[in-house]
């Protein structure tokens, strides 16, 4: 039976039978009991379904990637440790020494340096782009060794919204997938797989915790990539696998081959699993994610047209605002809404920011975004202060932007913490 997202916030991932717990249950072990050798022996040669170590697989973690699975629409999704490490199992995941990568240069700052800087330590190029570029210009930047385009549905800090169709379709022109951060929009406001997209990853750290409790990522699969009308590019997929005595992922598993592929191979030898723990606590957020989303974003706008309006703000990006040069986009791809993040400008550059920051009273400064409480970060000298001027331009990070998190707290005292604040400026 299909569900709506509403209801599969609530009902999604744990299914109990008679005399089974209600709420999901934290399986907090890290071994499974068997009764013969050989019914382990089918586990380890992927010939069977069923739990025998925390690090690969577990009831909790599994019922809550289901969740997500549904919410995406997907046909397959794995818990990791972070939304940093479903980043980087995502593009290893297809990626090795000697590839390369498409990655929109307007991305978090962390993912920037996982691609430019450690993944090319281990042989992956990438080349960033504009994302407002038109297609003739984003089409210089594939190369033969391309293997997979990333970008984010809404980037982190600087609020661009991607135009998922335009990249989808020249991700598959090349016969490669488009790989998309839904962090902020979130399953409620955009579902990338019905644009093309064919790869989602979240940090489940922000709007699906949505407390600031639980470390947390997650990789959702489409099922829609074929991979074996590209199998020259993914030979990790459409050959044989010598440490699982020569099993074919698309042969064996189909639209699951891709996360089956990253639970047996990558979380076997790089182990970046989710808890158990984490993953309960993921779960609990998720139950209201339905509700808190729309009151994140009806806040968000109120307080981006105060900000608008206010004679100390320079400028103002929130995809929401008409004024916005993403307006259209949000239209098309989150008709509902974007998210609860904006950033902004206040006058006096880098040292007005500072000021305005350190003013605030219940806005808190904070490395996190997008849990309930209204929260700020200045990401030129936090997050991004590994970049060069150069490398911030480029990222969408100006010296005096500030993101914003807008909580959902009464939209009224939030504006009233910003205003005592933007006094200082």
């Amino acid at each position: 039976m299909s569900y709506k997202k509403e209801t599969i916030c609530i009902q999604g991932g744990w299914q109990p039978g008679n005399g089974e717990a209600r709420v999901l249950p934290i399986y907090q072990s890290t071994t499974f009991k068997y009764s013969t050798s050989e019914e382990m022996g089918k586990l380890f040669d992927l010939e069977a379904e069923g739990y025998f170590y925390s690090r690969l697989q577990n009831p909790t973690c599994d019922a809550v990637a289901q969740k997500i699975c549904d919410l995406e629409g997907g046909a397959a999704a794995m818990l990791t440790s972070s939304g940093q490490s479903a980043t980087m199992l995502a593009v290893t995941n297809i990626c090795e020494a000697g590839d390369h990568v498409v990655c929109a240069a307007k991305v978090y700052g962390g993912t920037s340096n996982l691609l430019g800087v450690t993944l090319k330590r281990f042989g992956v190029e990438v080349t960033l782009v504009d994302q407002d570029d038109p297609e003739e210009e984003l089409e210089k930047a594939f190369q033969p060794n391309t293997k997979a385009v990333f970008a984010e549905t809404v980037s982190n800090p600087a609020g661009v919204v991607l135009d998922i169709e335009k990249f989808a379709r020249l991700a598959h022109s090349h016969g490669v997938p488009l790989i998309c951060d839904n962090t902020f929009a979130t399953p409620i406001n955009c579902r990338p797989f019905e644009f093309g997209a064919d790869i989602v990853t979240h940090s489940t750290t922000k709007y699906m915790d949505g407390h600031a409790m639980a470390v947390g990522g997650c990789i959702v699969d489409s099922g829609n990539f074929d991979w074996n009308a590209h199998a020259d590019k993914y030979p990790g997929l459409t050959t044989p696998d010598e440490s699982y005595h020569g099993v074919v992922y698309t042969e064996r598993f189909g639209k699951k081959a891709y996360i089956t592929k990253a639970t047996a191979q990558l979380m076997r030898d790089m182990g970046a699993c989710q808890s158990p723990q984490n993953a309960f606590l993921t779960n609990i957020g998720l139950e209201t994610l339905h509700l808190r989303v729309p009151r994140h974003c009806e806040n968000a706008l109120k307080v981006a047209k105060y900000l608008e309006n206010h004679e100390k703000v320079e400028w103002v990006e929130y995809a929401g605002l008409e004024s916005s040069k993403y307006y259209e986009l949000a239209q098309k791809y989150m008709p509902d809404g974007v998210c609860g993040v904006l950033s902004f400008g206040p006058k006096g550059g880098k040292e007005g920011a500072m000021r305005f920051t350190n003013a605030l009273k219940m806005i808190s400064i904070v490395t996190h975004v997008a849990d309930a409480r209204s929260c700020v970060l200045h990401p030129a000298s936090h997050t991004h202060r590994q970049l060069n001027d150069e490398q911030l331009i480029e990222a969408g990070v100006l010296p005096d932007l500030i993101r914003l998190s807008v909580g959902i707290e009464n939209v009224d005292d939030i504006i009233a913490d910003l205003e005592q604040a933007l006094q200082a400026v």
